[in-house]
């Protein structure tokens, strides 16, 4: 046929036809759909459509509401939203009830910081106008905050929430308080608590985190004026301190009873240190230690004249640095054996203030010596202090740099009474600051709420115990986060509740004048219904006879008007969510808790010790954690850096499906990373799933399973391969969403999409189903099974990419409602063919190397295409079963002989090209011509 004559085949080739377009204008695309389900209450009809079925509830951790969502909350919600998906996909009712954490100090803070702008004084306010305006601000971010983490595709009953400030919460949490109170597990006590000066309040230990500051470190000498070891008396005791602030409430000296102590000789005066750290202790004073070779001690300005163990310091006493003022200060101070005392550094001896230390309060408190008082909420001494009190300049924040820097009061006055031996505002270390303010805490003693760890239970064992119990029985995800929380529960102090600020639930506690607390189970329903009916603002005093009824004397009572630690509060949203009749869809206990690492000594932990006080055991069953989000560089986000990734501007540039996958590709159980060319990345990813399903839905246009469908045993040996393969998918996606591994889910999927469909059954079937008869056998089987992968994948796909696979379904299936309302079931166990597996393994190894050595040939212009290799491989490598022309196929080769030698040959094939498949076959006459098959097909 000669070239002018030649004849356009085009019209003959069943080319895939689609409106799905490859720019997926997701940005744009997505609030349409979104709103779609909005409109048919898609969380709504899929509890109808999955009510009697198995249920797997996912409690929602209660973010706080206050400011925009970052890209931590995005993570976290779209991994929650992830496993109800998920379990959806495998046939149980996983409903999703978001909530908000709407007390404590975060909004408060924010509130007081609008009062600080006007310049107003917000303990000037009445306190329920504060609170209503608290209340205001929590609703204006909830409101906020729900519309951004619905426009990331999160299904849930989002016109539902639960807020811990709703009344029938408050009332939940206070009945809740009460249940430790009837029972005796609460009790007031004071001892030293973790505070906020800036805030003026006690913190918990999830409220706080550490930074590492440069402090002003000194050493102190204290004389000895009575000792067991004559040679001591008028000697001096030297202790070294980062907090100078603490040495005016000083009442004792702590050893370590198995600590070996020198005396030594200065020349000026006579001190006692710890052996090993009497060097590091004359560095601090600038002297000079020279070292005699023989007697191997210091001599010079530092001469050791006795050694002594620890314990034979006991009954000796010292008198304070300011012991002129009389008083407070004209007081012996004890050396008392403490436990504690370490000799990694310091001098091996310790100052003891009970007011502003745990070891320091517990042995003071066993020797009879109580604390003071002397530092006020706001971190200031007192006025009437003896020492550094009054109103003069000197009376500064405890926090102050200046308060504690050796040219500050404390300092000076150590110094101007001969007792000051080094200071230095030099000493690095890591330091407590409150996450919210930021600025520095100290330990105050203060009397406060306690929910006791070590008390016996009624029902037995201890709250400690019993947690420690339920932290080897529940599930942890990844399993290091079990070692994390155990640690945390082992050690932790007793659960201090009370909190001296105005938003939040109160303490609804009556308190005798003896310090104890009513018990009255008809008092504390009345409180319960007031706070239903009208929230906290009902524990007020002018309701204080009507709550305590005729029966008791409103005279013998005070009301008590801290709040409680708002992680009790949401330690109580299992009560008031899962026990709820607002949302019949929850049950109790939560099959899964799943938040940042970070909750193990927050909401896991509240959660665990509420559920375990009131219900004997924990609230959940398993536990998963993710890590924190850094910038593409690994570091940690802040705006000070000016590296943080804002994710609303992700989803207006890429859209909320490429935020979602970017979030369920990474390993969230670590640190992980984001930024801009991470994105780009991740949108290529998306760009390649989008084309296969643009692929499969143009190759299925009008397909008809009853007209078309092909069984499996009829199906040739690819086919029967990609079921298969399909087969082991769905059992490893199955065993991932068992694992809460996601990123190895989305792994799986796009490898699946790329390497088995893409790179290999679409490539080289894709002559078959443009060239092939339609009614031919092989056509249709490759047919049906595209139609087999179309409804798989776009299942698999539904709850990561779940904008994208509502496009995909509703293109195909415009009348079929929401791909969300599917579900995956069990593959036919025929479709698992190992041996038949083996084989195609071996066969695309050596696809592989044949595809390698076609490619010089092709970048030489020697060949375009693979269609025009003639191929030869090793007669050993071809695998049982594959005949020379199934491997021209699969290899979408020419031609395929072999040889005994090794390695792979390819040279351009001699035969002509068909003008309608382009393929180089001996039974096309001349290039242009038909080849045996397509002929047949176009006549």
């Amino acid at each position: 046929m000669s070239d002018d004559t030649k004849k356009d085949w085009r019209d003959t080739v069943f080319l895939p036809k689609t409106d799905f377009p490859m720019k997926a204008g997701l940005p744009q695309k997505e609030p349409g759909i979104l709103a779609g389900w909005q409109q048919d209450d898609l969380h709504g009809t899929l509890r109808a459509e999955r009510a009697g079925a198995e249920k797997f509830i996912l409690h929602d951790g209660p973010p706080y509401a206050n400011g925009d969502i970052h890209v931590g909350h995005s993570l976290n919600h779209i991994l929650k939203d992830m496993v109800c998906r998920t379990q959806t996909l495998l046939g149980k009712d996983a409903p999703y009830v978001p909530g908000w954490d709407c007390h404590g100090l975060p909004i408060e803070w924010k509130v007081e910081e609008q009062y600080r702008k006007k310049k107003l004084n917000k303990d000037e306010v009445p306190r329920a106008e504060f609170r209503a305006e608290c209340r205001a601000y929590a609703q204006k971010w909830v409101d906020t905050q729900r519309e951004q983490l619905k426009r990331l595709g999160i299904l849930g009953d989002w016109d539902n929430p639960y807020l811990t400030m709703d009344y029938d919460s408050e009332a939940t949490i206070v009945a809740e308080l009460m249940k430790f109170a009837e029972a005796g597990n609460l009790y007031r006590g004071s001892k030293p608590v973790m505070w906020s000066p800036v805030e003026k309040t006690a913190l918990a230990e999830a409220e706080v985190e550490y930074e590492d500051i440069t402090s002003t470190q000194i050493d102190v000498a204290f004389e000895i004026v009575e000792s067991p070891i004559a040679e001591l008396v008028g000697a001096h005791a030297v202790i070294w301190t980062t907090t100078p602030w603490t040495i005016p409430v000083n009442q004792a000296l702590a050893y370590g009873p198995e600590v070996e102590y020198g005396l030594y000789d200065l020349g000026t005066r006579q001190i006692i240190a710890e052996v090993e750290l009497v060097g590091e202790l004359a560095g601090r004073m600038g002297i000079v230690r020279e070292l005699d070779d023989e007697s191997s001690e210091l001599t010079g300005r530092f001469r050791q004249t006795a050694s002594f163990k620890g314990s034979e310091l006991a009954g000796t006493k010292v008198r304070h640095p300011m012991h002129t003022l009389g008083g407070f200060y004209e007081t012996l101070r004890p050396m008392l054996p403490g436990d504690f005392v370490t000799t990694d550094s310091g001098t091996g001896l310790v100052h003891m203030s009970p007011d502003h230390g745990e070891d320091d309060f517990y042995l003071c408190r066993e020797n009879g010596i109580d604390p003071v008082f002397a530092v006020d909420d706001g971190g200031v001494y007192r006025d009437d202090w003896p020492w550094l009190g009054g109103d003069d300049e000197r009376r500064r924040s405890v926090i102050n740099p200046k308060f504690n820097a050796p040219d500050g009061p404390i300092c000076s006055d150590l110094r101007e009474a001969g007792a000051l031996l080094s200071a230095s505002a030099d000493y690095k270390h890591s330091y407590p600051h409150s996450w919210r303010s930021k600025a520095k805490i100290i330990y105050r003693c203060t009397p406060q709420w306690f929910v006791p760890m070590d008390k016996d239970l009624a029902d037995g064992g201890t709250l400690r115990s019993r947690a420690m119990g339920e932290i080897e029985r529940v599930r942890f995800v990844p399993e290091r986060g079990r070692n994390r929380i155990r640690a945390m529960v082992e050690g932790r102090p007793d659960w201090v509740l009370s909190r001296q600020r105005a938003w939040g639930v109160p303490i609804t506690l009556f308190v005798r004048k003896d310090g104890t607390y009513l018990q009255d189970a008809s008092v504390n329903s009345r409180v319960v219904d007031a706070i239903r009916e009208g929230g906290v603002d009902a524990w007020d005093e002018a309701r204080k006879a009507e709550f305590l009824g005729s029966e008791h004397n409103p005279d013998d009572f005070e009301m008590v008007h801290d709040i409680l630690d708002v992680w009790f509060d949401s330690g109580c949203t299992h009560v008031f969510v899962l026990e709820s009749d607002r949302w019949p869809a929850l049950t109790w206990p939560a099959n899964l808790y799943l938040e940042g690492s970070d909750q193990h000594r927050g909401w896991f932990q509240s959660s665990l010790l509420e559920s375990c006080a009131t219900r004997g055991r924990a609230p959940y069953d398993q536990v998963l954690t993710h890590g924190f989000t850094m910038d593409q560089n690994g570091r940690k986000m802040s705006k000070s850096l000016g590296n943080t990734v804002d994710p609303l501007k992700i989803v207006d540039q890429y859209g909320a499906d490429i935020l979602r996958l970017w979030a369920l590709s990474v390993d969230s159980t670590m640190d992980h990373r984001i930024g801009d060319e991470i994105l780009k990345g991740v949108a290529d990813q998306y760009r390649k799933l989008r084309n296969t399903f643009r692929y499969l839905l143009g190759a299925l246009d009008g397909f008809d399973y009853e007209a078309e469908g092909v069984e499996h045993a009829q199906m040739p040996e690819l086919e029967r391969y990609t079921l298969h393969k399909l087969a082991e998918l769905d059992g490893k996606l199955r065993q991932a969403i068992h694992d809460y591994d996601f990123n190895e889910y989305t792994r799986l999927l796009t490898e699946f999409a790329n390497e088995d469909l893409s790179a290999f059954l679409f490539d080289i079937r894709k002559d078959r189903l443009y060239c092939d008869d339609p009614q031919s056998v092989e056509r249709r089987a490759y047919r049906t099974v595209l139609d087999t992968l179309f409804h798989a994948l776009v299942r698999y796909a539904a709850p990561v990419l779940v904008f994208t696979a509502e496009e995909v379904w509703t293109t195909r299936f415009p009348d079929r409602g929401s791909i969300h309302l599917q579900q995956i079931h069990p593959l036919p166990g025929e479709w698992t063919d190992a041996a038949l597996a083996e084989r195609f393994a071996a066969l695309r190894e050596l696809r592989e190397n044949v595809t390698e050595a076609i490619e010089p040939l092709r970048r030489e212009k020697t060949i375009r295409s693979s269609n025009e290799a003639a191929v030869s491989v090793p007669a050993q490598a071809v695998p049982e079963g594959f005949t020379l022309d199934d491997l021209a196929e699969l290899f979408i080769a020419a031609s395929v002989a072999t040889h005994d030698g090794e390695g792979v040959t390819v040279t351009r094939s001699s035969c002509n090209k068909c003008g309608r498949c382009w393929r180089l076959l001996p039974s096309v006459a001349e290039d242009g011509d038909l080849c045996s098959r397509c002929e047949e097909v176009v006549n």
